[in-house]
C-alpha cells in the first residue's frame, strides 16, 4: 500500500475510532443524565406539593376535598406543549401521600388508597430523615413501564406528618433521548466527513511533498536538470536542501574525475603531434619547406588544444547550471544578423550565400550570453559542413504549440545513420568535408544543454537533396520559479 493511503487510513481510523468511541460514551451516558435532569425537577415538584399538602393535611385527602380536587383537575388538564419535535397532550405525574407510618393516605390512581408503602425505598428513607427515591417497573420484563419516584416529607407544626411523593415514567424521557441520539450521531457524521477531508488532504500533501522530493531525486539521478523543490514544511525543507548537498558533493567530484579523464584523453593527440613535429625541428639538416611545414602543425595543433579548453570550459559551466539567471526578452532577427556578421569572415572565405528568414518581431525569453553560444557553435557546425559556394538557410518561426524553432540548413553531405543518434555526444565528431580534421566535439553538446537549460530541445536530421538540418526549439516564455 502506497504511503499516501496509509497515512489516510490511520488517520481516518484514529479520528473515527475516536469521534465513535466518544459518541459511544455520551450515548451511553445521556439516558442517565437526563433521568438525573428529571430527577432534579421532581425533587422541587415533591417538595412545593408537600408544602401545599401540609395546609391540607386536617381537611384530609379523601375524595371531593380540596387537594383531591386540584390533583384531578391537574389530570384532567388539557395540555399542548410541543418540546423540541415531541408533542404533548397530557399530564403523566403521579402522586402519592402516606401517613408516618407509610399507610397511602391519597394516591392518583383511587386504587391504591390504603395500602401499605412503608417498604418502598422513597417512603422509607424520608420518614427515617433521610432522602428518599426510587425508580420501579410496573412489568419486570418491560424497561419502558419503569417509573421514577421522589420523596419529601409532609411537616407539620408538631413534626412529621407523612411523606408525598412525586412520580414520572421514564418512558417519556424516550423521545428526548431518541432524538439527541440522532442529533449526536448526526453531527457525529459530519465530524467523520470532516476527518475523512482532512485525512485526504493531509495525505495528499505530505505525499506531494516527498513525491516532489522522489521526483528530483530521480531527475538527478539520470543526469537531468531539477532545481531543488520548495516544500513548505521545515523537516522536508532540510531533508532537500541535505540531499542537493550530497549532490552537489558526489557531482562535483565525480564531474571533476570525468572531466580530466576526457581532457586527458582528448589532449593526447595535439600533443603527440606537437611533441613530434617539435623533435623533427630539432635536426640540423630538416629542409625549410618541412621545417614550416611542422611550425604549421605546431601552430594547428596549439590552436585545437586553446579551442578545446575553452570549450570544455564553456560546456562545464553551462552542464552545471540548474537553472537561467538573467533571463530577458530577446529580438531573434537583430540577434542572428549579430551571429551572421561575427561569421562574415568565415562566410566570405567559402563564398557562401545565407538566405535568412525569420518572422516580424519574433521575441523569447531567454538568457543572452547561452543563447548567442548556442546559435554561434550552430553557424560554426554549419558553415564547417557547407561546401564551397555552398548556401547556408536560416529560418525561425513561432510554432502552434507556443514554441519558437530556429532551423539552420546546410547543403553539406547527409549524416551516417550510425553517428544520428552520437553527433550530440561530448568529443564526437565528424571529419570536416575540404580539410577532412575533426573538431573538438564539443560544439553541439554544448547547444543540448544550452537548449535543455532553457525546457527546449535540438534535433539533427538529413534532408534528402537538400542536405543537413538542425532545429532548436525553445519556449517563447521561461516559468518562473
Amino acid at each position: 500500500m502506497r504511503l499516501g493511503y496509509r497515512v489516510f487510513v490511520a488517520w481516518f481510523l484514529l479520528a473515527g475510532v475516536g469521534t465513535l468511541l466518544f459518541y459511544h460514551s455520551v450515548i451511553n451516558q445521556l439516558p442517565s443524565s437526563m433521568r438525573q435532569a428529571s430527577e432534579e425537577v421532581l425533587v422541587d415538584s415533591s417538595q412545593l406539593l408537600a408544602e401545599l399538602a401540609a395546609l391540607h393535611w386536617e381537611s384530609e385527602f379523601v375524595p371531593g376535598s380540596p387537594f383531591s380536587e386540584a390533583l384531578e383537575r391537574y389530570r384532567q388538564r388539557p395540555v399542548n406543549a410541543t418540546i423540541w419535535s415531541r408533542e404533548k397532550t397530557r399530564t403523566e405525574l403521579v402522586v402519592y401521600i402516606t401517613d408516618e407510618h407509610g399507610l397511602v393516605l391519597f394516591h392518583t390512581e383511587p386504587g391504591q388508597m390504603g395500602q401499605d408503602y412503608s417498604g418502598w425505598r422513597d417512603v422509607a428513607m424520608t420518614l427515617r430523615g433521610q432522602y428518599g427515591a426510587r425508580t420501579t417497573r410496573t412489568n419486570p420484563d418491560d424497561p419502558f413501564t419503569s417509573h421514577m419516584y421522589v420523596a419529601a416529607p409532609v411537616m407539620g407544626p408538631d413534626g412529621l406528618l407523612g411523606v408525598l411523593s412525586v412520580g414520572q415514567p421514564t418512558a417519556s424521557l424516550q423521545p428526548f433521548i431518541t432524538l439527541a441520539n440522532a442529533h449526536f450521531w448526526q453531527r457525529g457524521s459530519l465530524i467523520l466527513l470532516a476527518a475523512l477531508l482532512l485525512g485526504g488532504a493531509m495525505a495528499y500533501w505530505l505525499t506531494r511533498s516527498i513525491r516532489r522530493l522522489v521526483d528530483y531525486v530521480e531527475r538527478v539521478r539520470h543526469g537531468g536538470r531539477a532545481s531543488l523543490p520548495v516544500l513548505g514544511e521545515p523537516e522536508l525543507d532540510r531533508l532537500a536542501q541535505a540531499t542537493e548537498a550530497m549532490r552537489e558533493e558526489i557531482d562535483g567530484k565525480a564531474y571533476v574525475e570525468n572531466y580530466v579523464h576526457t581532457l586527458t584523453h582528448e589532449m593526447k593527440s595535439p600533443l603527440s603531434a606537437i611533441r613530434g613535429a617539435a623533435e623533427l625541428l630539432q635536426e640540423s639538416d630538416l629542409p625549410d619547406d618541412a621545417r614550416q611545414r611542422f611550425t604549421r602543425n605546431i601552430d594547428a595543433e596549439s590552436d585545437r588544444l586553446q579551442r578545446l579548453i575553452d570549450r570544455l570550459l564553456s560546456l562545464a559551466r553551462v552542464e552545471q547550471r540548474q537553472h537561467l539567471e538573467g533571463v530577458e526578452r530577446i529580438d531573434l532577427r537583430p540577434l542572428l544578423d549579430q551571429e551572421l556578421q561575427a561569421k562574415q569572415s568565415l562566410i566570405s572565405r567559402k563564398q557562401l550565400q545565407v538566405d535568412v528568414q525569420v518572422a516580424d518581431g519574433l521575441q523569447l525569453e531567454a538568457e543572452r550570453f547561452l543563447l548567442e553560444q548556442a546559435l554561434s557553435n550552430l553557424l560554426d557546425n554549419a558553415i564547417d559542413f557547407t561546401p564551397e559556394g555552398g548556401h547556408l538557410f536560416v529560418r525561425a518561426a513561432q510554432t502552434p504549440g507556443g514554441q519558437v524553432q530556429i532551423g539552420i540548413l546546410n547543403e553539406g553531405p547527409l549524416v551516417p545513420d550510425y553517428a544520428l543518434e552520437r553527433v550530440f555526444e561530448r568529443f564526437y565528431s565528424l571529419p570536416r568535408p575540404d580539410s577532412q580534421r575533426k573538431s573538438t566535439g564539443l560544439g553541439l553538446s554544448l547547444v543540448q544543454e544550452v537548449a535543455q537549460l532553457h525546457g527546449g530541445t535540438v534535433q539533427l536530421c538529413n534532408v534528402p537533396g537538400q542536405g543537413v538540418r538542425v532545429d532548436l526549439t525553445l519556449p517563447l516564455a521561461q516559468r518562473r520559479a
